[in-house]
């Protein structure tokens, strides 16, 4: 069993007359992720509201706040028990066979132009033999042809654009992949988590995007960026794509630093550290589209 405890903390300037907040920081509850314990910590005396969605587990807390300084941090210790294959033996799901929750993931989204790309995607990939050395094969040729570099795309940069300009960061990486699968009709999506194992070259920690294919019935992680160790992905949020899925959503006016992150493996409930390695086994999250 690996635990990971991780701590997030966001610091803003709110200004007059006031903002209000949505966050996407807390560990999602699945039957892999169990959250030991956790808190949370808001700076000035407000009343946030929670919500999780029951599909994919999304957890989001939003707020208001007046003008003035805010603070706020979560802290939490997480088991996670994933579900371990060899690849060989993880087939793809036939369109009439998926669950209907997971059908949205098919379908071209803001940041994930699949219709766009099914010419390239289908060139390239379309020949392979299908199943999880497939989606791999994916994930390998986006880590081949992108360089990671920072400050190179913003907001508005979609998969097409990074196809074109070959390079991005983490959530570029998984916006191609996850279109070019999508394309040749397997479903994927959009997750965040806090990059644990990521060189330190790169920056300080930080919020990570990867993606979750669904494959013989249940979702699988590949973290094409190739830049963390997916055994030590706490899932926080999964979306279509990072429009659905951003750690904090502002309407008003704000200054903001950027986030405080920090992630390790601490023992677990038999006193052993376990750390999270890299594996050539299929990785899944969960099971039954969730």
């Amino acid at each position: 069993m690996i635990r990971l405890q991780y701590a997030v903390e966001l610091n803003y300037q709110v200004q007059g007359p006031g903002a209000d907040f949505i966050f996407i920081i807390q560990a999602a509850h699945t039957r892999h992720q169990h959250v030991v314990n956790e808190q949370l910590g808001i700076g000035q005396t407000l009343m946030p509201q929670a919500f999780a969605d029951p599909v994919t587990k999304t957890r989001y807390l939003r707020l208001q706040a007046p003008a003035g300084p805010l603070r706020v941090s979560y802290v939490a210790t997480v088991d996670l028990a994933h579900h371990l294959m060899p690849s060989q033996a993880v087939g793809e799901v036939s369109v009439v066979q998926l669950p209907g929750n997971v059908l949205p993931y098919l379908y071209p989204s803001r940041y994930c132009e699949s219709d766009r790309l099914l010419g390239f995607a289908t060139q390239k990939f379309g020949h392979l033999l299908q199943g999880h050395d497939r989606v791999r094969a994916i994930r390998d040729w986006v880590q081949q042809h992108v360089t990671f570099k920072s400050n190179t795309s913003n907001s508005s940069t979609s998969a097409c654009d990074t196809l074109a300009s070959g390079q991005g960061v983490c959530r570029d990486f998984a916006h191609l992949m996850i279109a070019l699968c999508r394309a040749i009709n397997i479903p994927a999506r959009f997750a965040t988590a806090l990059d644990y194992g990521a060189d330190p070259a790169l920056g300080p920690p930080d919020f990570h995007a990867y993606v979750e294919v669904f494959l013989g019935q249940r979702w699988y992680l590949f973290d094409p960026s190739g830049t963390a160790i997916p055994l030590g992905l706490v899932r926080i949020a999964t979306s279509r794509d990072a429009a659905d899925a951003a750690f904090a959503t502002i309407f008003g006016t704000v200054w903001s630093e950027p986030p405080r992150v920090h992630i390790e493996a601490v023992a677990n409930a038999q006193g052993e550290r376990v750390l999270p390695r890299h594996t050539m086994d299929a990785i899944s999250t969960d099971a039954d589209g969730a």
